[in-house]
Parts: structure tokens; sequence; C-alpha cells
């Protein structure tokens, strides 16, 4: 019998990132178009009811199916620079996709477009970083 030792098991559970995002849609096709005109996404595979793309390292998937009912601000951001800004507002506005105005923001926040796609779903592309914006709030 072993009396002075004391067996100690850590069991550590690291979440190590996003493995994809999933968004239901109605057209398949049209939101590609979307998502390759505005991100530069690529796609990886396809199906009758789905689509797979890469937006950096990003996974996106689609699925095809019923429009989200209503639009709400629960969103997804996309980090852009600062000086490709008036570029993606000119590749949101060619797929006519709806700009609406995001939050109130503080000097040396950043600049952000939100956008809805087609099935209520709702974009931001940001400049700004959280370390900025924390510096915003102190």
């Amino acid at each position: 019998m072993v009396n002075n030792i004391n067996l100690c098991l850590e069991v550590i559970f690291l979440i190590i990132g996003i493995s994809h995002i999933t968004l239901v849609v109605r057209d398949l096709q049209r939101t590609a178009v979307f998502l390759e005109k505005i991100f530069e996404a690529q796609e990886v595979y396809s199906s009758v009811s789905a689509k797979y793309f890469l937006i950096g390292d990003l996974w996106i998937a689609l699925n095809q199916g019923e429009s989200l009912p209503e639009r709400t601000y629960n969103h997804i951001a996309f980090t852009i620079q600062d000086s490709e800004f008036d570029d993606f507002v000119e590749r949101i506005e060619d797929v006519d996709a709806q700009i609406v105005q995001g939050r109130t923001r503080l000097d040396g926040e950043g600049r952000s477009i939100y956008f809805y796609d087609y099935d209520n779903h709702l974009f931001e592309l940001h400049t700004g970083t959280l370390s900025e914006r924390l510096s915003g709030y102190s």
C-alpha cells in the first residue's frame, strides 16, 4: 500500500478557437455570390443543400433552409484595415446588401460597417481592436 503518494489528476479543457460558423439561407447560390464578392470567400465544397467557404482561415458553412424570421443585433464581426473601409462599402453596395446604422462609437474605437445578408444575418466589418475599445472606455 502506498501511503505518501498523492496523485493529482487535472483535466484541462481548452477551447482552441472557432471551428466554423453555419448560416441557414434560402438561396445558396445568391449567398455564395454575397460571400465571394464582399469577403473574397473561396468555395471549398458544394452540394444540393450545403456550401462551405473559407474566409481567410475561417470556415463558413451554408445550409439551405428558411431565413431567420426577424433581424436582430446578433452579428458576426470581421476585422478590416481602415484603409480598405471605403472599398468594402462599395463591395456591400454592389451586392445590394442593406447597410444599417451601427451603434455610437467613442473616439479611437475604430469604424464599423453593419449590413444584412438576404436572410437577416447581420455582419460587421470593424477597423478597431479590443485593446483600442477598452482604452476608449477608461
